[in-house]
């Protein structure tokens, strides 16, 4: 996948951390110290990003204006709630807009070919972030804003978000699900925050069977996470084809996670990086980067970090072995319930 001497482009600016959170929240700078340790450990291999803050016009290719205003005057009252669980301080304006920005700038130079692959260590996050509303922790759709980006400046057709945060990217899935050229693949606990993500939400219009949802029951971890990124997830991005890929990076289906309950290690981050690294090399030029979205458990966050740049930097890694779906496993429930919405457009789907 990627030879030992390659760097890892990474955006880590101490700026995160003046977003700040009420006592006891569990969206705080913290989060990051835990992945700086991480990333502390491939300090060699680690090739700096500087953050930027994204423009306007950046952020009304998916945001309303409305939006951008709300969350400058909310600001202005800091601190205060956009919701019940999504906070702003007197800094949050711009460290949001320095999230989107950096995001943009670390996804192009993958795009151009100026880095082999990157990830992006910000926030807050932004996978839930819609149009017209903040909710989730989330300002603005980080990986929303710059595949629209990368669609508008750099040439980039068709890209894939691939999103293994804990909870269904609800903000990205709305975005793009009546859009031909994004694939939206999303594993993520459900019943569960924020309530959508079901089997039959497949997009819609001329985006129909461009949104692969795979909802996991409570108590899932490493083999039905890897065995639906072998059943589905492979065969979805084969049949898609992209021209770059997007990780909305969560780690908080980590066994450790307090906002969840999954059940996966860092062995199993470790196959679901191998699988999509290798679907990069194998599709579109290895052009793959990685944007931190939830984690809520420092362990989790060490873990998950470590078994992602670990894997990036590994030089042609075995791809896990198959996982087997035997008849009344859970694994078996999923892969066959998404398989049933899909297997019209993607005959693959299902099959190990």
């Amino acid at each position: 996948m990627k030879a030992l001497q390659w760097k890892i482009h990474v955006v880590d600016d101490p700026r995160y951390r003046e977003h700040r959170a009420p006592a006891r929240h569990p969206e705080r700078p913290e989060r990051l110290l835990a992945v700086g340790e991480a990333l502390a450990e491939f300090a060699p291999q680690i090739c700096p990003v500087e953050a930027r803050g994204a423009t306007d016009e950046e952020i009304l290719r998916v945001h309303g204006r409305d939006h951008l205003r709300r969350i400058a005057e909310v600001v202005g009252q800091a601190p205060a709630h956009l919701d019940p669980d999504t906070f702003v301080s007197a800094e949050s304006f711009d460290v949001a807009r320095l999230a989107a920005g950096a995001v943009i700038d670390l996804a192009r130079l993958v795009a151009r070919g100026e880095a082999r692959t990157g990830f992006a260590a910000v926030r807050p996050p932004g996978h839930h972030a819609e149009a017209d509303r903040a909710m989730g922790f989330c300002l603005f759709n980080n990986v929303a804003i710059a595949a629209r980006a990368l669609q508008a400046e750099d040439g980039v057709g068709k890209i894939l978000i691939l999103d293994w945060d804990v909870h269904h990217g609800n903000g990205t899935q709305h975005f793009f699900e009546a859009d031909p050229s994004v694939l939206y693949v999303s594993t993520h606990q459900f019943p569960y925050y924020p309530g959508t993500g079901d089997f039959g939400e497949a997009g819609r219009d001329r985006g129909e069977g461009t949104t692969v949802n795979v909802p996991l029951p409570a108590g899932c971890g490493d083999a039905e996470y890897v065995g639906s990124f072998q059943r589905i997830v492979v065969p979805a991005v084969r049949a898609f084809e992209p021209e770059m890929i997007l990780v909305s990076c969560g780690f908080d289906a980590h066994r450790d996670d307090p906002m969840a309950s999954m059940e996966v290690s860092g062995e199993g981050f470790t196959a679901m990086t191998r699988i999509v690294g290798s679907l990069a090399d194998e599709l579109c030029g290895g052009r793959l980067a990685f944007v931190l979205e939830g984690g809520y458990s420092a362990s989790g966050l060490r873990e998950g970090t470590r078994a992602v740049l670990q894997t990036l930097l590994e030089d042609a890694p075995l791809p896990p072995a198959p996982i087997d779906a035997p008849a009344g496993s859970l694994l078996r429930a999923v892969v066959d319930r998404v398989a049933a919405v899909h297997r019209q457009r993607i005959p693959e789907i299902g099959a190990a």
